[in-house]
């Protein structure tokens, strides 16, 4: 169920280190013939831990780069008494794509929110603002929405909005206008050089570099993450069997925020405004918060694997 050409895994130059491994698969409590879903495969880090754990059981990975799946798939191809399914899709699409496949419960879900490393130094996928590339960002190569549309099409205002909002960027509307004025910008280090020039001298030294926020901006809008976020917990949710288990990782604010809000949410029992004396909504929880506080990753990984750094692991269980 994977679109596009077979590519060969042995010429893929992926390399994928899977974050907070030992915290996921301990929050997942997994044991032999479980089924469980790995819903941002990518470079299948997690997954092939998993396959070891469940042994008789099912894994079922998503994700919507079809280098991943044919990445992972060979990864994957030697478990031992585990079916594996690979399937192209948005992961926000897990009620409906499980469902398909004749599932209707899960004992466990992992996700990763993060833009795998593959991605990033894949020069000419255009995430990263340290390499010349085409303007493209695009998760899903089949998808027809590319960085460059966003980048040379949208209005000044819409522009300096998602900036401000998805990158939390204090200059997005000096930002904006300067890539309008700059338009048609041609490349990712093309764009670099024009937000250079539209903050302050200086401006990035102590918080990472000037076109961090406004290239995470561009690149939430394009795959349209945090819709497929939220829409994706909703499904998840829907899915886990009585005692399953959900664990995400996120590595931005935004990310986090719509993830302990929902699980709150899910984990309450009556969310009425507070203003109103008596319940009328008639909410139940639904799942258990297993963790209150995020789990980060330890000193030792973030030093071995620096990208880890921000991510929070957040994790529930089915009621």
């Amino acid at each position: 169920m994977m679109n596009g050409d077979f590519i060969d895994p042995s010429k893929l130059n992926f390399k994928h280190v899977p974050v907070l491994l030992n915290e996921c698969l301990e929050s997942l409590a997994l044991k032999k013939n479980m089924v469980v879903v790995d819903a941002t495969l990518g470079g299948a880090g997690h997954s092939q831990e998993i396959v070891k754990r469940i042994s008789g059981g099912t894994l079922v990975g998503l994700d919507r780069d079809t280098t991943a799946l044919c990445f992972s798939a060979g990864v994957l191809a030697e478990a031992a008494n585990v079916e594996i399914r690979l399937i192209k899709c948005n992961f926000c699409d897990i009620a409906d794509i499980l469902k398909s496949l004749g599932i209707d419960q899960v004992d466990a879900i992992l996700a990763d929110f993060g833009v795998s490393s593959h991605q990033i130094d894949t020069r000419e996928r255009g995430f990263s603002y340290t390499q010349d590339a085409p303007l493209d960002m695009r998760m899903d190569t089949d998808a027809h929405k590319t960085a460059d549309t966003v980048v040379n099409a949208y209005p000044e205002s819409k522009l300096a909005d998602l900036i401000w909002n998805y990158g939390e960027e204090r200059y997005a509307r000096r930002i904006a206008a300067a890539i309008v004025a700059a338009r048609p910008i041609s490349s990712t280090g093309h764009l670099v050089e024009v937000i250079k020039n539209a903050v302050p001298s200086g401006y990035g030294k102590t918080g990472g570099h000037p076109a961090k926020r406004t290239f995470q901006a561009i690149r939430i809008e394009v795959n349209q993450e945090l819709e497929s976020i939220q829409k994706f917990l909703d499904g998840a949710i829907e899915m886990l069997k009585p005692g399953g288990r959900l664990a995400v990782i996120s590595f931005h604010s935004l990310e986090d925020r719509i993830v302990k809000q929902t699980f709150k949410q899910y984990a309450t029992d009556c969310i009425c405004p507070p203003k109103i004396p008596q319940c009328i909504c008639h909410h139940k929880a639904s799942v258990k918060l297993l963790t209150k506080k995020p789990i980060c990753p330890k000193l030792e990984e973030t030093i071995s694997n620096p990208r880890s750094a921000s991510a929070k692991l957040r994790v529930i269980c089915k009621l």
